[in-house]
């Protein structure tokens, strides 16, 4: 079990040395701070800037988590404090059934119903124009496809906390609600981070549907209402394709490893959040 661990591990450090082997010629073509911090994406001329790309990739993630959490916790306490045997029987298998539709429909159905309705009905009310192809589209389709994820997760997360710890709040004059407020949440506090921070790790990565929604223009967007381009579509969209160019797959590359980079000190960053609140409220 030891030996099965530990070569998780490497196969994470194999990733993180292959990805930066292969992305050490842009690396020395250009300084780090032209690589993150500027826009400028022109192939031709050998000159990579990634900051569309990151703020982009935040951007999407930031709204469709937004959304996401306060819609998925509301639907978890119901479905575990309130909801009948009945209703979660009719329920729970629709959770599971979103869960497992290929992110493929859910750009599909974006690019059918999201992006007319932002691009007709929401947009006139805010800006001149929007083709509806936006970051909201893409906030939009990427909190509809965690949701079900976190759903799940904060119900189990709920069914591990005691019965007794409910009752005796009840049983010293607390409504429902302030119990499921000050007893319930609080001590399954860590395991609803938790539950967001696996989403939160999924939507970095989700490809495909965002890719079919966000527009795609290496522009800096403005406003929720303009094209974006987020980095996993950028490697989707043009690995295998222009690699005559000097220095463009290790470019791409160079972009798989920053994503990776997100993730990792994402999660280390949340874990050490997730630490602290778990020792300070000792739950």
């Amino acid at each position: 079990m030891l030996g099965i661990t530990v070569f998780g591990l490497l196969v994470l450090l194999v990733i993180s040395v292959g990805l930066l082997y292969k992305s050490m010629p842009v690396i020395k073509e250009q300084s780090l701070y032209d690589l993150l911090f500027t826009s400028s994406w022109k192939p031709s001329k050998d000159h990579f800037g990634f900051l569309t790309f990151i703020l982009s990739t935040l951007r999407v993630t930031f709204i469709a988590i937004l959304i996401a959490v306060p819609l998925s916790l509301l639907s978890a306490i119901y479905l575990s404090e309130y909801a009948s045997e009945r209703t979660k029987k009719m329920l729970s298998p629709g959770i599971d059934l979103l869960s497992g539709i290929p992110p493929v429909i859910y750009g599909v159905w974006g690019t059918l119903v999201v992006v007319p309705w932002i691009s007709d009905h929401l947009a006139p009310h805010f800006v001149d124009f929007s083709t509806g192809y936006s970051v909201l589209a893409g906030g939009i389709v990427l909190a509809i496809m965690i949701i079900p994820l976190i759903i799940s997760i904060i119900i189990e997360v709920f069914a591990a906390v005691p019965q007794e710890l409910r009752e005796v709040s009840l049983s010293v004059g607390a409504t429902k609600w302030q119990t499921i407020k000050r007893v319930l949440l609080l001590k399954s506090l860590p395991g609803v981070l938790a539950a967001v921070i696996l989403a939160i790790s999924r939507a970095f990565g989700e490809t495909i549907a965002v890719l079919m929604v966000c527009g795609n223009f290496t522009e800096i967007p403005k406003s929720v209402f303009d094209a974006c381009y987020p980095l996993p579509a950028l490697i989707a969209n043009n690995y295998g394709e222009m690699m005559s160019l000097p220095n463009y797959e290790s470019a791409l590359m160079f972009a798989a490893l920053l994503l990776f980079v997100i993730i990792i000190l994402f999660n280390a960053g949340s874990r050490l959040i997730l630490n602290h609140i778990t020792q300070r409220y000792q739950l």
